[in-house]
């Protein structure tokens, strides 16, 4: 049997809440693309480019700007599923062993999933948000989002963490 804590890649079933949040992560990505396509001909010249810290648009640039959005969340999606198939490149405690490296590499998995779906819900948000200040739909979502995004993604670490805790 081969050492499962020297780097061996061990093949682990996915679990359904990963399937879970990859169907929101994913129905989001895709429906923020199909939105701005659907959008693309209202759409001005000039479309929120950047916010600051209270959610307040701070730059405007080219309606191009927007698939910035997507493109940086396809890089996300892309580089995130690589580490999502290989947990054993990952940066795990020295008590990793034969016997517990399944559990390991399954909890790092599963952040990884999470983060990646979480980023593309984030990035697929700010999408929305642009196109719909731009098309004078509304006003954005103010000073919540960010304190919401940076403290539901630590959230996410940390629940982790905690149950990385509990492997013997």
């Amino acid at each position: 049997m081969p050492n499962r804590a020297n780097g061996t890649h061990i093949k682990i079933k996915k679990t359904k809440g990963e399937r879970v949040w990859n169907a929101f992560g994913y129905f989001f990505y895709l429906g923020s693309i199909i939105f701005l396509a659907a959008v693309w001909g209202a759409l001005p010249e000039k479309v929120p480019a950047h916010y600051n810290a209270l959610g307040e648009v701070d730059r405007w640039g080219s309606k191009w700007e927007l698939l910035i959005l997507p493109g940086i969340g396809l890089l996300i999606l892309l580089f995130m599923q690589f580490l999502e198939k290989h947990p054993e490149i990952h940066n795990h405690p020295k008590r990793l062993n034969e016997s517990n490296a399944e559990d390991f590499y399954l909890l790092s998995r599963k952040l990884i999933n999470r983060l990646k779906n979480a980023c593309l819900i984030i990035f697929s948000l700010i999408l929305m948000e642009s196109v719909s200040i731009a098309l004078d739909w509304g006003s954005g979502f103010g000073g919540w989002f960010l304190p919401v995004a940076l403290l539901g993604t630590a959230m996410l670490v940390a629940v982790s963490l905690i149950q990385q805790q509990k492997i013997k």
